[in-house]
């Protein structure tokens, strides 16, 4: 599924600590880190609202412990964070389940009803182009309302109601798997294909999602939402606590392995931290299979959501950062920021 010669070995929960399924395990900085600028690092922006907009969590897990965690005022363990567009990196894992099961084939056309007439160029475009952001139909991703945004519309405006059918009416802009273009859409197209391969509505959906995804890591906070067509909304949608979401990066950092079970398909987590072919040479981070890449240096990949959210996970450190806030104008220094953060910390 991936060369995985190119990408850093995941490492493996180590044998005395308990995996966080009902309690996260506590643990102290290890000494090499750098904890000093750490400290200063996690004042900066708990205090600096002017740098980095409004930080209202973060928390760091090492070894499968944490072993920092930090809540602004008015915020602590048990509130729950909107995942934005961490929620594209939770629908990768129910793709990469479904698949395991022989339910999808992610090579093959994606059966999307609105593409099926005889002379619909759209029939070719494959689950995988649609999981890597190259299927080539036309979307307009943007967050300012002063303009064309399709993610507006079809979150808030006329697509609300159906959010997949919205992003599946859009016409072809470019020839399949030739351009990388970041689309919300993509990902609820992938949502309601899933639904209706696995034969489910909206309450066997989340049956399907609690089930096999969440319910097995512990993730008890989470609040997936669905539009009134009742899909879910996973390019967007799924509120949790910053210590459920670092639930499931440690599911990615493990490689899909939790507690003695494999929950993903062997192959699965590489297949997120392949580099997409076509990704603009300006675009600050490399993309995967609905995850970003090199965020905290190469071989690092995350969960990123609008206005700051973001799950780091960083391989070769056995490290995972999570980060709530407010930040959108200042996203840039948000990612500056958590490259730092994670530079204070040496392999284990």
């Amino acid at each position: 599924m991936a060369d995985s010669d190119i990408l850093p070995r995941l490492p493996s929960q180590p044998a005395k600590t308990p995996w966080p399924t009902q309690i996260w395990p506590i643990g102290d900085l290890p000494p090499q880190t750098d904890q000093a600028t750490l400290s200063n690092l996690l004042d900066h922006a708990l205090s600096n609202p002017d740098a980095l907009g409004k930080t209202s969590a973060f928390l760091a897990v090492q070894g499968g412990k944490i072993v920092s965690e930090r809540y602004n005022e008015g915020f602590g363990p048990d509130e729950t964070y909107h995942s934005w567009s961490m929620a594209k990196s939770m629908t990768h894992a129910l793709v990469g389940i479904a698949m395991a099961d022989g339910d999808l084939d992610i090579h093959a056309p994606a059966n999307v009803p609105e593409w099926q007439r005889t002379d619909d160029p759209r029939a070719a475009i494959t689950i995988e182009h649609l999981l890597r952001m190259v299927s080539g139909l036309q979307f307009t991703e943007d967050y300012e309302d002063s303009g064309i945004s399709h993610t507006i519309e079809m979150l808030f405006g006329s697509g609300k109601d159906d959010v997949a059918h919205f992003a599946a009416a859009m016409p072809l802009e470019h020839p399949i798997g030739s351009f990388w273009s970041y689309s919300s859409g993509t990902t609820n197209i992938l949502c309601r294909l899933l639904a209706d391969t696995l034969g489910v509505d909206q309450a066997g959906f989340e049956t399907f999602l609690r089930g096999r995804l969440l319910n097995p890591l512990g993730m008890r906070s989470a609040i997936p939402k669905f539009d009134s067509a009742g899909t879910f909304i996973g390019s967007s949608f799924c509120f949790c606590t910053a210590r459920d979401f670092a639930r499931f990066g440690l599911l990615y950092l493990r490689d899909g392995v939790w507690d003695g079970m494999r929950l993903l398909p062997e192959g699965w987590v590489d297949h997120a931290r392949t580099p997409t072919p076509n990704v603009p040479a300006d675009e600050p981070m490399g993309y995967g299979g609905q995850w970003w890449l090199d965020l905290a240096g190469p071989g690092s990949f995350s969960a990123n959501g609008y206005d700051g959210q973001y799950i780091v996970i960083v391989p070769e450190k056995d490290l995972i950062l999570v980060r709530h806030g407010m930040s959108e104008a200042r996203k840039d220094n948000v990612r500056e920021w958590l490259a730092e953060v994670a530079s204070c910390f040496e392999p284990i």
